[in-house]
């Protein structure tokens, strides 16, 4: 939701870092890689008790992820394959902290289990629909926007890193919130694909 609606409001930085990285003669790839290298840190870093360095680097990977697409566009240089990363790296990022977080609290491990399993339905839905859909969109594909999207989630994540006292409930919200956006989101796709 925050990601569909709040886009706008950051989308001025996000252009104006697309364009100095562009400027420095890096490639969107290049950042991709370098965003999930960040990202996939965390989990570390949460399990040897570096838990702010955890969070800025999950903040610092998800904006830079949003920065590879910008540069991507503005230097007409989308691909296949860099959506293909893009969306890939994203999963890996989040089950680094996601199994940083199991290793350090292991009585949160089954509730972190169901979190899992509700991202994996709610990323079936939305992959399988973006892949059958008609895109109209800026991205490479049909984006179904949802309560719990990427922003949403790095709330979630970093509430659960910071406030490890309350891992089991703040990962119960979070699963219930991926779950209820699978079923919105499988909704929609009947009501989309049903035309």
């Amino acid at each position: 939701m925050l990601d569909s609606k709040g886009r706008k409001y950051v989308e001025p930085l996000i252009e104006r870092t697309a364009s100095i990285l562009l400027s420095f003669g890096l490639s969107a790839n290049f950042i991709t890689w370098v965003a999930f290298l960040i990202g996939a840190l965390t989990g570390l870093f949460v399990y040897f008790n570096y838990s702010i360095t955890a969070i800025i680097l999950l903040w610092l990977s998800g904006f830079l992820d949003a920065v590879d697409g910008s540069m991507a566009r503005k230097s007409k240089n989308t691909t296949s394959w860099g959506t293909v990363m893009d969306v890939t790296f994203d999963r890996v990022v989040e089950l680094s902290l996601i199994i940083g977080l199991a290793l350090k609290y292991p009585l949160a491990q089954f509730p972190l289990i169901l979190l899992l399993g509700a991202i994996i339905l709610s990323m079936t839905i939305f992959l399988t629909v973006g892949a059958v859909s008609k895109n109209e969109g800026i991205k490479s594909f049909h984006y179904q926007a949802g309560v719990a999207e990427r922003t949403e989630g790095f709330i979630f994540l970093t509430l659960m890193t910071l406030i490890p006292n309350k891992i089991t409930l703040i990962t119960l919200i979070f699963a219930a919130t991926v779950l209820f956006t699978a079923l919105q989101r499988m909704a929609e796709a009947k009501r989309i694909l049903s035309k």
